[in-house]
């Protein structure tokens, strides 16, 4: 049997109106949804054919910043098909006035990692030349 493909990954935020227009700059689109749901407040954003994110609110927010070193998510990589693309995103994120750490390659491919408003981590990713 084949392993299922990811089909969406939802971060917790701690403000809503930082982070949706944030967000919404960063993918050039508006939410597909945005709906409370009882327990917690819910915006989603379609990207590709394939891929969802979600932001999730929850009324009351743990105090605790995120950390990549803690148990649980280290960071959320966007795929990218090559470096050039790669090259491209560093240009938006400039354009953004979004920090970033630069193109940084590996043997196993480059990234381009950065934090949105809660600190975050999120990447772009493309695989080494063939």
């Amino acid at each position: 049997m084949t392993f299922p493909d990811l089909t969406h990954v939802a971060v917790t935020i701690s403000d809503p109106a930082v982070s949706i227009p944030w967000y919404t700059r960063l993918f050039g689109t508006e939410p597909a949804l945005d709906e409370d749901t009882g327990p917690f407040r819910h915006i989603v954003y379609a990207l590709g054919n394939d891929t969802l994110i979600g932001l999730h609110v929850f009324p009351r927010l743990a105090e605790e910043p995120f950390e990549p070193s803690r148990r649980g998510l280290d960071h959320v990589a966007f795929g990218c098909p090559d470096r050039i693309t790669l090259e491209k995103w560093q240009q938006r994120l400039d354009e953004l006035g979004i920090r970033h750490g630069g193109i940084v390659d590996a043997a196993y491919g480059s990234g381009l990692s950065f934090k949105d408003p809660d600190g975050i981590a999120l990447e772009f990713f493309a695989p080494p030349p063939s």
